[in-house]
């Protein structure tokens, strides 16, 4: 699964990692956050009519359109590349909603005989990527609107696998746009839910400020003393 991850960088970053439209003095105000817990409002691309691209903040924890109850999205905070497709809380967002989550890293915990090692991954030559993402927007019956999110996850590679038998879809920047566009079939899409190779990530153990989500330090994800 994917629970807890951090993300750093700058929306002038953003604009150019993911080729936003949308002039900078217009995106919303993003602060640098090293423990990031479901339930709290991330920042995701989607992609708009005409293939322009926005940065919104989303609500960690998708909320299907037909939910009586908001708390559903505490549920929801990730969704399996294999059912994605059929399952009814995401079938339609799979189709029509779907989004880049970014990221500098996430963390897994190691079972060890004296309790559990967080461990931060991330790429090996990049502190800036994407998790596959899928958006919904609910209205509640006294008006209220949400927007929230879900990242999907697939089986774990070798350089995860000691730590957690799933992981995070990460999409690649080259495929991006695939991921992104509605002209994507399904067939097309679900070459992209796969493992990230092993050779392509690092991880590193790191402290146990990240066992508790009100820690946002840089010191969560620094390498253990």
């Amino acid at each position: 699964m994917c629970g807890r991850y951090s993300f750093w960088k700058s929306c002038k970053r953003l604009k150019e990692e993911f080729s936003l439209s949308v002039p900078s003095e217009f995106l919303p105000e993003i602060h640098p956050r090293y423990n990031i817990a479901p339930g709290t409002d991330i920042p995701a691309i989607r992609q708009l009519p005409e293939k322009r691209r926005e940065l919104a903040l989303l609500q960690w924890g998708l909320i299907p359109s037909w939910a009586k109850d908001k708390k559903t999205g505490y549920r929801l905070i990730n969704a399996r590349a294999e059912s994605v497709a059929t399952k009814p809380a995401f079938r339609s967002a799979f189709r029509y909603r779907r989004c880049l989550i970014p990221a500098s890293g996430f963390y897994e915990w190691q079972k060890l005989e004296g309790g559990k090692q967080p461990w931060f991954i991330t790429l090996e030559d990049a502190d800036l990527f994407a998790f596959a993402g899928l958006w919904e927007c609910w209205e509640g019956q006294e008006g209220e609107v949400v927007e929230s999110c879900t990242i999907i996850t697939t089986d774990s590679n070798d350089l995860v696998r000691p730590l957690h038998d799933r992981m995070p879809v990460i999409i690649e920047r080259l495929r991006y746009g695939d991921w992104l566009s509605r002209e994507s079939g399904p067939d097309a899409l679900k070459t992209l839910l796969c493992p990230l190779p092993a050779e392509k990530m690092k991880a590193r153990p790191v402290s146990l400020l990240v066992n508790n989500p009100g820690n946002e330090s840089p010191e969560c994800c620094k390498p253990m003393r």
